[in-house]
């Protein structure tokens, strides 16, 4: 496939991932509240009905008369056209504007109910107002909200209006929530974004610990399943100016992404004996991911195991299946001192030296052009380490995850969502500003170098073309410009 959303979620000890998603919402339940209508119909929603079924039989009457008028005693086929020329366009305008009035009406309706649900307060076009009674201590300053949903008050106001038809359509069985969206929206958030314990999210917001569960899983699902087109590898066209942007960063071309993996913690009972310590074991999932220049996840897949090496997880995801059978990075290459440079990710030590995959080199000497290479590799890896500090900076990942492994995998693919969509509002956050723990290993590079020997000649000529296109950027102390590469066979 040319481009396709790579997001997938894996369960332990299963095949590899290759749906885009592991959970599925179940289909929406639209639930009403009969008290509320009581037997009675709002006057303006009656009228419009009734003009609804004016409409549709006079409709009915013209189809079942087609050949003459059905308003007159004769018959008279000129004048029977020019009476549906007249009556056909009033008609339909007629019938539209009662089903639109009816659309109205019932959404005059729905849009009462929810207020119903919301808290009884003063103020209530400030921001934050509507939490007061939590005591969150949510004012109209954005920087309340990052501590407790780590986004800005717009933003909130932004995801809540998007999501509240997806998040107000579905409550427990048997028993209604009788929550407004946006309460339903903060406490998932607060979950991720605080990683407070359900106790904890019940206590500040008055509702019991199964609503808190409840709450935080809807929104996992609603995200992981109807906005996952948020992570998105980019098309071809796309691919063309995210190169740019690496070239202009660090002067190397043709660079699509940053590959990387990292590891959360999970903490899981085995279901055989709850009470027995030993049935408690600390495990850790692995997640990889693909970013672009300024930190935005075009690719991630979630559910290994941790203890899997980061080489082995890229040979087992559908990203690799997809770059190996020429589905992606495929655009013609470019050519650097007559070296065929095709499109290609970039990666540290722990991964394989790939034709379509960079790594640094090991133990380059002082000055040399492998050196060289390495300083610009470090600068384009950069927005992977940031990306995972971020992630891991979400309070629910920050620690070590309890309960089922595949919450816990949706919590990774929910953050991950998040962390696009702030990027995508200009909302900063959530970036983290360091780092984060990064250490490469040399020896885990020998290794992964070594399982590639058969493709090792290629993929070292590509290497080292670039590393001579970072010698002469490093001796000319200025980035080279992004379209001086060139983008045809030289004579």
């Amino acid at each position: 496939m040319s481009m396709c959303a790579f997001m997938c979620l894996a369960l332990p000890d299963s095949p590899p991932p290759t749906h885009t998603f592991t959970f599925l919402i179940p289909e929406k339940i639209l639930t009403s509240n009969s008290r509320e209508h009581s037997g009675k119909m709002n006057s303006r929603a009656l009228a419009a009905l009734l003009s609804s079924l004016i409409s549709e039989l006079l409709l009915l009457l013209l189809l079942l008369f087609p050949s003459s008028n059905p308003l007159s005693v004769t018959s008279n086929s000129n004048s029977g056209s020019n009476f549906y020329e007249t009556i056909f366009p009033l008609i339909h305008h007629f019938l539209s504007s009662a089903e639109l009035v009816t659309s109205l009406s019932l959404l005059s309706i729905s849009r009462k109910r929810k207020r119903i649900h919301q808290p009884d307060i003063d103020n209530e076009d400030e921001p934050g107002s509507e939490f007061a009674v939590f005591g969150l201590g949510l004012t109209q300053n954005p920087d309340s909200f990052k501590g407790c949903f780590r986004m800005t008050s717009s933003t909130f106001e932004w995801l809540s209006g998007l999501l509240e038809p997806l998040l107000d359509c579905r409550d427990p069985i048997g028993s209604p929530l009788n929550l407004a969206a946006e309460i339903r929206l903060a406490i998932g958030l607060f979950r991720l974004a605080t990683g407070s314990d359900y106790p904890e999210i019940a206590r500040r917001f008055g509702v019991s610990e199964s609503v808190t569960r409840f709450c935080a899983k809807q929104l996992c699902r609603v995200l992981c399943t109807n906005f996952r087109f948020w992570i998105a590898f980019p098309s071809p066209i796309d691919l063309d100016s995210l190169s740019a942007s690496f070239e202009a960063l660090a002067g190397l071309p043709n660079c699509c992404g940053v590959i990387d993996c990292t590891r959360f913690k999970i903490v899981r009972n085995t279901g055989f004996n709850p009470s027995a310590k030993y049935e408690v074991r600390e495990e850790s999932i692995a997640a990889q991911i693909v970013v672009d220049s300024s930190s935005r996840i075009l690719s991630i897949v979630a559910g290994f195991r941790g203890d899997k090496t980061d080489s082995r997880i890229l040979k087992s995801s559908t990203l690799y299946k997809d770059i190996e059978g020429g589905g992606l990075l495929n655009a013609p290459p470019i050519y650097i001192n007559r070296v065929g440079l095709n499109q290609y990710l970039i990666g540290d030590g722990e991964y394989p030296l790939l034709p379509w995959l960079m790594v640094p080199f090991v133990d380059p000497v002082p000055g040399s052009i492998e050196e060289n290479f390495n300083s610009a590799h470090h600068l384009m890896h950069i927005s992977a380490l940031r990306t995972i500090a971020s992630l891991k900076d979400w309070g629910v990942l920050r620690q070590t995850i309890e309960g089922e492994f595949k919450m816990a995998v949706a919590y990774i693919g929910s953050c991950a969502i998040l962390h696009n969509v702030l990027l995508m509002r200009d909302d900063y956050s959530a970036l983290s500003d360091g780092l984060g723990d990064y250490s490469q290993n040399p020896q885990n590079f020998r290794n992964a170098y070594l399982e590639e020997s058969s493709i090792e000649s290629n993929a070292s000529v590509i290497r080292t073309a670039l590393a001579t296109r970072a010698r002469k950027l490093h001796s000319s102390g200025q980035s080279q410009d992004p379209g001086g590469s060139m983008k045809s066979e030289p004579s």
